[in-house]
């Protein structure tokens, strides 16, 4: 399975391991950590530019290279050119510190960001702030996991806020008629934000959709009808 965590932290400076176990077998390659990881994204990066060297090691702390007969059974060839990206892209990739730091703070963003856009404040029924949404975080001192999706932390990380502020998450339901000026490119307006469960077109060509948003997105959603259409659409909050 491909992944990017190593069984063992191991920063060798500007140089790290990416290591692939197949067959029993177990591969590794010294690489530059930033261009790997760039390359692992799908940048197209030559390969003389991530390898630090054109061995391939069974174990590279110890400089034991990789026997031919093992590389044949596992990859089919001897050849660096087409090893290395299936090391890089399948196997295991290190991490500087930098790097970790980076994407840990990256992953804490995202889940602010889901929390922001998908709660709400149940008693006033206005969403939190970002910045009211990481204090909280750290008040209660939430931990980050690195490898899981932001989407499925943000539910866990909701309950642990919970008791410190008041936060549940919402979906609204509401209508919105679109002139006949505006009704063309309603519906490309109105999917940027959610789910449109029900439309209809009137005589006179006007076009309503019924949709669904997250809760926290309710301002953005107005400002941004009434830019796009002048004020001259129609929004309407539907209560059950």
């Amino acid at each position: 399975m491909s992944d990017i965590r190593g069984a063992k932290w191991v920063d060798l400076g500007d140089t790290v391991i990416a290591r692939y176990e197949s067959h029993g077998e177990r591969f590794e390659i010294l690489v530059d950590p930033n261009k790997a990881w760039d390359f692992r994204r799908g940048k197209n990066i030559d390969l003389s530019e991530i390898l630090k060297s054109f061995d391939i090691f069974e174990d590279a702390h110890k400089g034991l290279k990789a026997s031919e007969d093992k590389l044949l059974k596992v990859f089919e060839t001897l050849d660096i050119n087409k090893i290395a990206p299936i090391i890089l892209k399948k196997g295991f990739i290190q991490l500087t510190t930098e790097q970790r730091r980076e994407m840990m703070n990256n992953k804490k963003l995202q889940i602010i960001n889901i929390l922001a856009r998908n709660c709400i404040n149940p008693q006033t029924g206005l969403p939190h702030p970002p910045a009211r949404i990481e204090r909280a975080m750290e008040e209660a001192k939430v931990q980050i996991d690195l490898w899981r999706s932001p989407e499925e932390q943000a539910k866990d990380i909701l309950k642990i806020l919970q008791p410190i502020i008041p936060i549940r998450m919402e979906l609204l339901k509401l209508a919105v008629k679109f002139p006949p000026d505006f009704s063309g490119k309603g519906y490309s307006i109105v999917e940027r934000f959610g789910t449109v469960t029900k439309q209809e077109w009137q005589s006179d060509g006007s076009w309503i959709a019924q949709l669904e948003i997250p809760a926290g997105l309710r301002g953005k959603f107005v400002e941004t009808i009434n830019n796009q259409t002048k004020g001259k659409a129609q929004v309407t909050f539907i209560k059950e």
